[in-house]
């Protein structure tokens, strides 16, 4: 046979059939040999997304690590303030009962003693209105 008795006696379906497989062919024959088309970057695209979701999970977990580093220093730095104000309170306990339970407890302050343990409690209220026990006092300065 001829190629121009071959070429004749395709149909139209036939050649859409024939050119279908060549390009098939030539496909597996590209990928093959490691050739590849994306005509709209799509494998960019999508490398891109992938990258940005591991930076996010990255950032995520590193946001959870100093998170947790920071409960654990709370948690540390809370341990040492109810301890010191636990501290606080066993001395507080003790100075009232020794105090209330010395000789001169019940004796007037000298005047003289009195009038300085006053101007030193108002000294400390100017200095911390909010502490308990300071009177609400404009300040001079």
């Amino acid at each position: 046979m001829s190629r121009h008795i071959l070429l004749r006696t395709l149909t139209p379906l036939g050649w859409l059939a024939l050119v279908a497989a060549a390009l098939l062919l030539i496909g597996i024959a590209g990928r093959g040999l490691g050739l590849s088309w994306d005509p709209f970057g799509l494998q960019e695209r999508r490398l891109e997304a992938a990258q940005a979701r591991a930076a996010r999970a990255e950032s995520d977990a590193e946001a959870r690590r100093i998170e947790a580093v920071g409960r654990a220093r709370q948690s540390a730095r809370l341990e040492i303030h109810h301890r010191q104000t636990l501290a606080v309170q066993r001395a507080t306990v003790a100075a009232i009962t020794q105090a209330r339970s010395a000789e001169d407890a019940n004796d007037p302050l000298d005047p003289v003693r009195a009038d300085r343990l006053r101007a030193h409690d108002r000294e400390l209220c100017r200095l911390a209105p909010d502490i308990d026990g300071c009177a609400a006092t404009p300040d001079p300065a």
